[in-house]
């Protein structure tokens, strides 16, 4: 419990790959929380653009921050130089810290995560780390309102709160998700529907926490361990909020996150189908998870994916029909697919090249 006058603590972990448009919005907008110290830990993915020059440029002060137009807001400008360090301080002092991490490899988004969480929950005094993605930006309250949002007696897993689309004149991508059994799909509680308008749900709908903006207790890490590793991206979230137990996943209202969504790797936006990169990655991870939790309803999944791919066909896109297929049906990715990663990094997601 944070004793009056002091600011609450919350850790943060950022995983960027190929970030460099988008990573300064995002810190900038944490700079300028208040009431609450941050220990911001951005773990690089093996970027393969200019993600840490333009980083450690912005830091020293030698660029200027120049927000995308777009913004909801302008974030408050923090002064600079701004220290980067590799090793993150014990010494919980008031103000915010940002640790960079470089990984050899992209090893996936869990793995990234998992990287950050391993810093964070080794600091005395943090117990609250949020998962935010870099194509974020967030208000001034925003990281103050998850620090301080009251835990129920026995505590909690995880905690969400409203990721509204960016730009999108105040749109809402997720309140929470949740999860179809029989084919392993995912839907968002609240999508489309404007905001402020639309009340708050109740967290009891709730299946899983959107990693685009969730926040884990200690207590939950330290009994549900680490993000799974093996979907390398998408379901990895899902995954974790069934290991939780007895413990409940809660709703932040004052937890608001704009989000752009897809930026690095083509998820689905208001305006475009998913890239054949994130659909395969999706279906697969999909099918994953269905064969681990639900096996008996893997074969309905695979009916929703021809039925799928079916509907893509007829809307004019044979590429993402194919791709989404061999997804879920256990075959290689595109070359193409395949070649968006590093050789390593596509042998670890993969399998060797046949």
């Amino acid at each position: 419990m944070v004793k009056p006058g002091m600011d609450a603590r919350l850790g943060v972990v950022i995983v960027t790959f190929n970030a460099a448009d988008v990573i300064l919005d995002c810190l900038e907008s944490l700079l300028g929380s208040h009431d609450v110290a941050l220990r911001i830990v951005v773990v690089d993915n093996a970027s393969t653009d200019d993600t840490l020059q333009v980083m450690h440029s912005w830091a020293a002060g030698d660029i200027p921050y120049a927000p995308a137009q777009d913004l909801p807001f302008i974030p408050t400008v923090a002064a600079k130089p701004i220290g980067l360090t590799s090793d993150i301080s014990a010494n919980l002092t008031p103000g915010h810290q940002i640790i960079l991490v470089k990984n050899e490899m992209n090893a996936g988004f869990a793995a990234g995560v998992n990287r950050g969480l391993a810093q964070l929950a080794a600091v005395p005094g943090l117990d609250r780390f949020w998962v935010l993605n870099p194509d974020s930006v967030v208000t001034a309250s925003t990281a103050a309102a998850f620090a301080n949002h009251p835990a129920p007696v026995g505590g909690f897993a995880l905690m969400g709160g409203r990721v509204l689309y960016c730009p999108s004149d105040g749109v809402i991508q997720i309140d929470g998700g949740t999860i179809n059994r029989r084919t392993g799909i995912t839907g968002n509680l609240n999508q489309y529907t404007p905001h402020p308008a639309t009340p708050a749900h109740d967290p009891a709908r709730m299946d899983f926490i959107t990693g685009a903006s969730m926040v884990a207790s200690r207590q939950f890490y330290e009994r549900a361990g680490p993000l799974p590793e093996d979907y390398f991206l998408y379901y990895e979230e899902v995954d974790w909020a069934l290991r939780r137990g007895d413990l409940p996943l809660i709703y932040c209202p004052g937890g608001i996150v704009y989000h752009r969504a897809g930026t690095a790797i083509g998820s689905a936006t208001l305006n475009r189908p998913a890239s054949p990169f994130s659909l395969y990655f999706k279906h697969r991870s999909r099918l994953r998870f269905m064969r681990r939790y639900f096996p008996r309803a893997v074969v309905f999944a695979q009916a929703y994916s021809v039925a799928k791919a079916a509907q893509l066909l007829l809307k004019g896109y044979p590429v993402e029909a194919r791709t989404l297929l061999s997804a879920s049906f256990g075959r290689p990715p595109a070359k193409d697919i395949r070649a968006r990663l590093s050789p390593e990094a596509a042998n670890l997601a993969f399998g060797p090249e046949q």
